[in-house]
């Protein structure tokens, strides 16, 4: 059976994120010194989970440079991408690596996104979205919503399973 898995915001190559502040003045990655040290964990943890028949949902922001979307080849799975803020390429650059691509997606009870969406719009689903990393706690927008942010998820893509805990 594949499993189904979600994560967000792996800025892959972009060695700018590495300089970015959280609310509270600290690093939003402390973890790493270069973009290449980064780009290798994130690869190292998704493949440690993600088995290659297994599908994934990326909700944004993949990378800043189009010339890191190749990294996409080096993942495991199934790959369907929900477009984010910095997904400014063509849409055939992002097929060559993605079999699917959404502005959003509904998925079951969940509605997936890049950006929290607004209440008004969950009057049925859960939010499942990336976007503000970990400058929001899990939670922060309500109950109907949840952060796959890497910085939340340990730079690993999390289960559906898991999700739904």
């Amino acid at each position: 059976m594949r499993t189904i898995w979600f994560i967000s915001d792996t800025h892959f190559g972009h060695s700018g994120i590495l300089s970015f502040k959280k609310k509270d003045g600290t690093k939003l990655r402390p973890e790493f010194e270069t973009a290449d040290e980064m780009d290798e964990y994130m690869i190292a943890r998704w493949n440690s989970v993600v088995a290659p028949k297994d599908k994934v949902y990326h909700l944004g922001d993949v990378v800043i440079k189009k010339d890191y979307l190749w990294y996409m080849d080096r993942l495991n799975g199934h790959k369907r991408l929900v477009r984010g803020n910095h997904a400014i390429f063509p849409t055939k650059e992002y097929l060559k690596y993605f079999d699917e691509i959404y502005g959003v997606r509904v998925f079951e009870d969940l509605i997936l996104s890049h950006i929290p969406l607004h209440p008004e719009s969950l009057k049925h689903w859960t939010c499942v979205h990336g976007h503000v990393h970990n400058n929001r706690p899990q939670g922060h927008f309500g109950p109907k919503y949840y952060n796959v942010s890497v910085e939340m998820i340990d730079y690993t893509p999390i289960t559906l399973e898991e999700l739904r805990k």
